[in-house]
């Protein structure tokens, strides 16, 4: 079994995280894996629609501590260890056919980072989504800050980013996060559901409509992924990033120097 599976359904490519042991969390050969699965799919013309899931209990609990960890007493490395995974999650939401994150479990940090760079999220209602990453001292820099307002709002994803509250699948879908939401035992069944609506449709259309959204939703869109790195460097050489990690792994309340 690979770190990553793929389960064709016709048209439809299933693209699922498989590290339910370690919660799908996202270390560098996940990351490669789901990057080259992403690739794979953007190039196949059989594919129309793409999903990404994940095995076990969740979606995914979002970078692995242990990069974490490596980032906080490397951090001139941190470009680096972003740009795969801005190249990959930018061609989730590039690629010319529709892209789909089913959400079971949890979907946390990074993981939501990812789901928001899906065109599209279906979410179960007992399912809980939430970016951490100002409780560790960082900003979310792989599109976080800059694709959450786009889908709930200025003023929620402030809120969202800010406190690093968790949302469930309720709230997710009112707010406008999750597009479809449903009872656990049925969110396959709904996902296949929207993949049908989409695939009713014509591909070329859809292709096209897909890329003239995304340009008017997010124009600045080059800039603040910029932006974001360039904020999270000066982050990531301060003492908060570090006692924010060492809080983190240590599971007590972190103690910030401040500004």
């Amino acid at each position: 079994m690979g770190l990553v599976e793929i389960e064709d359904r016709g048209a439809v490519r299933h693209i699922i995280m498989n590290r339910p042991e370690k919660r799908n969390a996202m270390n560098g050969e996940l990351i490669q894996a789901l990057g080259n699965a992403f690739e794979d799919a953007a190039a196949d013309d059989s594919v129309r629609v793409v999903v990404v899931r994940g095995a076990g209990p969740m979606f995914s609990s979002g970078m692995d501590v242990g990069s974490l960890a490596d980032l906080s007493k490397q951090p001139e490395g941190l470009r680096d260890f972003r740009d795969p995974l801005l190249r990959w999650w930018n061609l989730l939401e590039e690629m010319p056919k529709p892209t789909i994150a089913q959400i079971h479990g949890a979907c946390i940090g990074g993981a939501m980072e990812l789901a928001l760079a899906a065109d599209m999220r279906v979410m179960a209602e007992d399912a809980v989504a939430a970016i951490l990453e100002v409780k560790v001292g960082l900003i979310p820099d792989v599109g976080g800050c800059s694709r959450l307002p786009s889908i709930v709002g200025l003023g929620r994803a402030k809120e969202l980013i800010m406190t690093g509250r968790f949302v469930d699948g309720r709230e997710a879908h009112a707010i406008g996060f999750a597009n479809r939401v449903a009872p656990a035992d049925e969110l396959d069944q709904v996902t296949t559901q929207l993949c049908d609506d989409l695939l009713s449709a014509a591909p070329r259309a859809i292709a096209l409509a897909k890329g003239v959204l995304d340009a008017a939703a997010k124009p600045a869109l080059e800039e603040t992924l910029e932006r974001e790195v360039d904020a999270q460097e000066q982050l990531a050489a301060t003492a908060d990033f570090a006692e924010g990690t060492s809080a983190f792994l240590e599971k007590r309340q972190a103690e910030f120097a401040g500004r």
